[in-house]
């Protein structure tokens, strides 16, 4: 239960106030409306008085809004419209449907402002961490033109692109981090367990040792001696990139560094043009205007760099500029980009030139995904062979020695 403070009138018009314990607000006003009273403003005082401490741990543990709920979401506020289901009734269902406790509040919540009066484009941007604000200014535009039904199909689509892309760049970069990882744990195995034991056997040689077996000694040494403080550095340089990629300008900077990474960074790019196309035609098809598509674009592409960049793109149009020349200042389009966009420009229709480039990247990444093993793999196994032949010229190079002495 909430503590609710509530102002109205009564059936005299005179102003009452008070204090109310209820589940939420609309219970508050219920009971007013039953007194005889009606809400002018309810608000929330205090905190709820009887949780108790499985409900508290429920909560702790309850798991975020995620892409698939939104999917369904969308998929079913689409099916339902286009029944012809009110919104009320249909955002009612979903919220006894789903089994998210995080995504049924906030159904409730939504339930709630449209009952208030708030349109439910409103009602979902008061929920910013479920709902972006491409997915809000889209949603508006369905409200204003009469298509809410047909963008949340179109919504439905183009989370459905976001989380393919994601998951196709999850699963190609599962292999060489594995082995990336293995090499890496072999590295520290072999130096704190291994060359020490051959390195007590090396003492009893009374010899000069080779030049690469005394760097592989010294470097073992000097891992088995401060261990603890490679460890701390490697956190506190995991804790210090990670504050400095959630700033501004280390975003900006790291994002476009991957751009440039051999080999995965024109993978980044692709997909980040590919999710640029394809949000770019759901708006202009949707009827957005072209400068405020730009900036809602820009929040979804996934790269800051390329985000900063569309934002000049927008400050162009603004100016007068077409879509093609404020592209081509911007520096992070591909020659194939630009074409299609000037000849959408041209044509008249740009969204479906834009449709086109979204779907050609798609195939290119799909493409770029599958072989990147192929891809890497020679490097990874360029990599292996130096550090064996590293390891194995550092361990059995004065063994080599010791025997062609005693031959001698």
């Amino acid at each position: 239960m909430g503590q609710f403070s509530y102002r109205g009138r009564n059936a005299n018009g005179a102003l009452v106030e008070g204090m109310l314990d209820a589940p939420d607000s609309a219970a508050v006003a219920t009971q007013l409306s039953a007194n005889g009273v009606t809400p002018v403003q309810i608000k929330e005082t205090g905190a709820k008085s009887d949780i108790n401490t499985d409900e508290l741990f429920s909560r702790l543990t309850r798991r975020k809004v995620g892409l698939e709920d939104l999917l369904l979401f969308s998929r079913q506020m689409y099916a339902l419209l286009k029944a012809g289901v009110p919104i009320m009734r249909a955002l009612g269902g979903l919220q006894d449907s789903t089994t998210n406790p995080a995504f049924r509040e906030t159904l409730r919540s939504i339930r709630e402002n449209l009952d208030a009066g708030r349109p439910l484009s409103s009602s979902l941007n008061s929920h910013k961490e479920v709902f972006s604000p491409f997915y809000v200014a889209m949603v508006y535009v369905g409200e204003t033109t009469g298509m809410l039904e047909q963008v949340f199909l179109r919504l439905f689509h183009h989370l459905e692109f976001q989380e393919f892309m994601r998951s196709q760049v999850r699963s190609a970069l599962r292999y060489p981090l594995f082995v990336i990882a293995t090499m890496v744990a072999a590295i520290v195995v072999i130096n704190i367990w291994v060359i020490p034991a051959f390195a007590k056997v090396y003492a009893g040689f009374n010899t000069q040792l080779p030049f690469i077996t005394r760097i592989l000694i010294a470097v073992s040494d000097f891992m088995v001696n401060t261990w603890w403080m490679m460890g701390l550095a490697v956190v506190v340089a995991a804790v210090a990139f990670r504050g400095w990629t959630r700033t501004v300008d280390g975003r900006l900077a790291w994002d476009r560094a991957m751009l440039r990474i051999p080999i995965a960074g024109k993978i980044i790019l692709k997909a980040a043009l590919a999710r640029f196309a394809r949000s770019f035609s759901l708006a202009v098809r949707s009827g957005v205007p072209i400068v405020q598509g730009l900036t809602l674009v820009s929040q979804t592409v996934g790269n800051a760099y390329m985000a900063s960049r569309i934002e000049t793109m927008r400050a162009g149009v603004e100016r007068g500029e077409s879509v093609l020349r404020t592209a081509m200042s911007a520096g992070v389009f591909t020659p194939v980009v630009l074409q299609m966009i000037m000849v959408g420009e041209e044509s008249g229709a740009l969204d479906d030139m834009m449709e086109e480039i979204a779907g050609m990247y798609q195939r290119d990444v799909e493409y770029e995904l599958k072989t990147l093993g192929a891809q890497v793999e020679p490097i990874l196994i360029i990599l292996l062979g130096v550090l064996v032949l590293i390891l194995a010229l550092g361990v059995f190079l004065p063994i080599w020695d010791l025997g062609t002495a005693a031959i001698k």
